[in-house]
């Protein structure tokens, strides 16, 4: 490549007004009152979410396949279209009070980028897609992440096809209704390396007053329901040492899952989201309490110690207080580390870009998690205000959006190298 070419590659950068209002224009579909947005997946407003962004690809020249779970995929072609392409995406689905960037940010991130590469007559060597998954958010139909979970071979198509929503309605038949259950088979898609690029979803960025986060992992989880059982008693008549209170022992363990993740600092997370006390009396000792668990690391081999930790408090409190302690481990999601040369491209983008940055890690799930088990794949964070997420308050400024785009735009460019 020539001196000249270099240089016109160097100052590339994207048109983040043109951005900006896709993403207005996206968030009307589905908008709320508070000015957010209620996209759920597979519904007549996924459906025009889905058409919207599907016939700006088709503007932009791009060829369109649909897979069987109705994963999109928008495709740019390269100078050799025979090499597996380099892939950025994420999803258009939201939560009920979901906000204009969580999932939507990365999929017209990845449309502007192939939108300046035109603008500008850049051929890649490598073809770029931009795709989006179905069903991230699984707010209607579970498991979350589905269509790159399939496309990843986490789970079979027939289990994704056989979820239903409250309505009873399954994903196999509301796909053919909105007209995106396409015929290629999930995973028959080659990917050479795959970015996404996301609102943080944290407060940790606009904390440390960074632009850019280096998302080098994504933390495990472990989710537990754990159950004690004591004996519901009269609060007046029953002494203090003769009491089986079921809620006292639950307190202890509870401080324990918050303990757990200040010991196992800076990636160590510990969360008691959900409470129910029987019988939930103001004049009864408590029976049975039953709570949830979430802890989460980066690190696999830590989050087996904080289990072994909690389990071991477990045994000890059971054995102190004469009560069951019953911990069922209900879903697990190991650690992914990204991959080194995805991780280090958007380093380098970066730098090069002039950004203020950190390495972080995410601690919540995104289809890149599933993407990773088949390409070499990696993230780039910007901050999201007051590190609020899955809102209809969620907001972004227009100047870190364009600064993820251009950091999106030059780790793409320079795993799908240019033609000259």
């Amino acid at each position: 490549m020539d001196t000249r070419v270099t240089q016109d590659i160097d100052t590339l950068r994207i048109d983040g007004n043109r951005l900006w209002g896709a993403l207005m224009e996206l968030a009307t579909i589905g908008a709320t009152p508070r000015g957010g947005v209620c996209r759920l997946a597979l519904t007549e407003l996924d459906r025009q979410g889905r058409d919207l962004v599907v016939g700006w690809a088709r503007d932009a020249g791009l060829a369109i396949t649909v897979d069987r779970i109705g994963n999109v995929f928008m495709r740019r072609p390269g100078r050799n279209d025979s090499l597996p392409p380099v892939m950025t995406g994420s999803h258009i689905d939201t939560q009920p009070t979901g906000g204009k960037f969580d999932g939507n940010y990365g999929v017209l991130a990845g449309l502007e980028v192939v939108r300046t590469l035109n603008d500008r007559g850049i051929r890649t060597e490598a073809p770029i897609e931009v795709a989006f998954w179905t069903n991230e958010e699984g707010s209607r139909f579970v498991p979350v992440m589905m269509g790159s979970g399939v496309f990843a071979g986490a789970f079979p198509l027939e289990h994704a096809y056989a979820a239903r929503d409250i309505e009873g309605k399954s994903v196999e038949e509301e796909l053919r209704r909105i007209g995106y259950a396409g015929e290629q088979v999930p995973g028959d898609h080659p990917v050479a390396a795959y970015f996404e690029t996301h609102i943080e979803q944290g407060p940790v960025l606009e904390d440390h007053g960074k632009t850019i986060g280096v998302v080098d992992a994504v933390l495990g989880i472990r989710w537990y329901d754990c159950t004690v059982t004591g004996m519901e008693a009269h609060a007046g008549p029953t002494p203090m040492p003769l009491r089986r209170d079921a809620l006292q022992v639950s307190t202890r363990l509870m401080q324990e899952v918050v303990a757990l993740a200040h010991r196992h600092a800076p990636h160590g997370r510990g969360t008691v989201g959900m409470v129910q006390v029987h019988p939930n009396s103001r004049n009864v000792i408590p029976g049975r309490v039953r709570f949830s668990i979430d802890l989460r690391h980066v690190s696999n081999e830590r989050l087996d110690r904080m289990d072994a930790e909690l389990r071991d408090l477990a045994a000890l409190l059971a054995g102190e207080s004469k009560l069951d302690i019953a911990i069922e481990q209900v879903s697990h999601y190991p650690a992914v580390p990204f991959h080194a040369d995805c991780v280090a491209a958007v380093r380098r983008a970066t730098d090069k870009l002039g950004y203020l940055h950190m390495d972080t890690v995410s601690g919540a799930g995104h289809d890149a998690v599933y993407v990773a088990r088949r390409a070499p794949a990696g993230m780039i964070f910007i901050p999201c205000k007051d590190g609020i997420s899955h809102n209809e308050i969620e907001s972004a400024t227009p100047e870190h959006i364009t600064a993820g785009a251009n950091v999106l735009l030059h780790a793409m460019l320079e795993r799908a190298g240019v033609a000259g």
